[in-house]
C-alpha cells in the first residue's frame, strides 16, 4: 500500500510539473482571441497577481501601484500589445526600459495560460475579472 501511495504522489507531482509545459501553444489567431478585450492576471513569486488589461485596440494598461516589491516602476503605465506570428507581444514606454517582450502562449485551464518570454522567463496567468 505505501509503494501504491508514493507513486500516486510522484506520478501527481510529475504532471503538474510537466502539465503546462506539454499544453499546445496557441497560434497567432487564437492569441489575439484569448486577450483581445480581457484582463490578464500576471502571477507573481510575491504571492501576488498582476493586472494587465488588453484593450481591442492594442493597448494594454497596468497598475502595479497594489504590489510593493514594484517600486521600481512607474506605479501605472499604458503600453501597446500585437501578435507577431505564433506569439504577443508587448512593449511600455518605461517599464523594462520600454524593451520589447513577446512571449508564446498556452493554455492550461478554462482560464488559464502559461507564457514563456523570449528572454527565457516563464509564469502563469489567469484570464477574467
Amino acid at each position: 500500500m505505501r509503494n501504491v501511495l508514493a507513486r500516486v504522489i510522484v506520478t501527481g507531482a510529475i504532471i503538474a510539473v510537466i502539465g503546462p509545459a506539454i499544453a499546445d501553444d496557441l497560434s497567432g489567431p487564437e492569441i489575439k482571441k484569448l486577450v483581445s478585450g480581457e484582463r490578464i492576471f500576471l502571477s507573481t513569486p510575491f504571492g501576488t497577481e498582476l493586472p494587465l488589461n488588453y484593450k481591442s485596440n492594442g493597448q494594454v494598461s497596468g497598475d502595479v501601484s497594489g504590489i510593493s516589491a514594484a517600486s521600481m516602476f512607474a506605479p501605472k503605465e499604458v503600453g501597446k500589445w500585437w501578435v507577431e506570428g505564433k506569439k504577443l507581444c508587448q512593449q511600455w514606454p518605461t517599464w523594462y526600459k520600454g524593451r520589447q517582450f513577446c512571449f508564446t502562449i498556452a493554455k492550461t485551464g478554462d482560464n488559464t495560460i502559461s507564457w514563456l518570454r523570449d528572454d527565457g522567463a516563464a509564469g502563469t496567468a489567469r484570464i477574467g475579472n
